[in-house]
């Protein structure tokens, strides 16, 4: 995930920002107990290289031994189909969850218009996930903008209820205009959806902290720079404010810009929560990659010790 990408990540300032008004009293409506959900946003292996042992066969097994649930970004760039959602369904466990972006043909070359026999067979394929359907999450073209907000009330309003929905919108206008950043929240707010977070070095404006529903969908994403990792620590901070304000649900998922130690960067974020919230989520194993990582550091150490 190359959008937001610096080439000085370290000239960033990644202070989380205050909440927006919003935030909290979106947050009263909670009633029920925190669930997190932490994951990547793909499977394969070149991805997510040398994540899994050598011997692993089917990736999507593995890996829901491991996280909790996928950014399933595939929907993005292909039409789903319900025997493809049956498949995945059948290969995880009873408590994974699937988070799938909606198709471009929607979001990027029809930037939603007429776009509601499409919205139909897209929450058809992937309602077969059936319980292990999270939230669809709709990513809108950096060039939609503001002034197509009718086109968003409209796919808002008809959007099929009983398919969660979370929607991002990248355009700077939305985060640099009130109005139209008040009216997106307040859309939202009323129909219970998610306003999507990215944290991007690159973006900070994305970073607007309003949360439109009990459910925050947070995308983190690394610049593969030492720190992500203290990054994500203001993160468990701030979601320790949320749990205490009501927060139901969490959905976090890891990117890096070249994705090199996504799946280290998960497990240390979920290695945290559990020692801050008392959680006692499964921590996934990245001894592959922990491998790897010392012996690179043992190798650029003997050369330097040779020099």
């Amino acid at each position: 995930m190359k959008f937001g990408q610096v080439e000085h990540p370290e000239t960033i300032d990644f202070t989380l920002p205050p909440d927006a008004p919003i935030t909290a009293a979106t947050l009263k409506k909670g009633k029920k107990p925190l669930e997190i959900y932490v994951g990547c946003a793909k499977w394969n292996k070149k991805d997510l290289k040398n994540f899994y042992p050598k011997k692993v066969k089917d990736e999507l097994v593995y890996y829901s031994s491991e996280f909790n649930c996928i950014e399933l970004n595939a929907t993005f760039y292909n039409m789903p189909t319900a025997s493809q959602a049956e498949i995945w369904k059948g290969k995880t466990p009873d408590n994974f969850k699937f988070f799938p972006k909606i198709t471009n043909s929607i979001s990027h070359f029809r930037r939603l218009k007429e776009v509601n026999p499409l919205i139909q067979q897209y929450c058809d394929a992937v309602s077969h996930l059936e319980e292990k359907l999270g939230m669809v999450f709709l990513q809108l073209h950096d060039n939609f903008k503001p002034k197509d907000f009718d086109r968003l009330v409209k796919v808002v309003e008809e959007f099929p209820k009983a398919i969660p929905l979370a929607i991002e919108v990248r355009n700077q206008e939305w985060y640099s205009d009130p109005k139209a950043l008040k009216d997106f929240q307040e859309l939202l707010a009323a129909h219970n959806m998610a306003n999507i977070l990215v944290d991007t070095a690159g973006r900070r404006d994305m970073m607007h902290m309003a949360l439109t529903s009990t459910k925050a969908f947070v995308r983190y994403v690394g610049a593969n720079h030492a720190s992500d990792y203290t990054r994500l620590e203001a993160w468990v901070e701030r979601i320790k404010i949320w749990k205490k304000q009501g927060l139901e649900q969490l959905y976090f998922f890891v990117h890096q810009n070249v994705e090199l130690e996504s799946p280290l960067l998960a497990a240390h974020f979920v290695a945290q929560l559990n020692k801050s919230l008392g959680m006692e989520m499964h921590v996934p194993k990245t001894l592959p990659l922990v491998v790897k990582k010392v012996e690179k550091v043992e190798k650029v150490e003997k050369k330097t010790t040779k020099k």
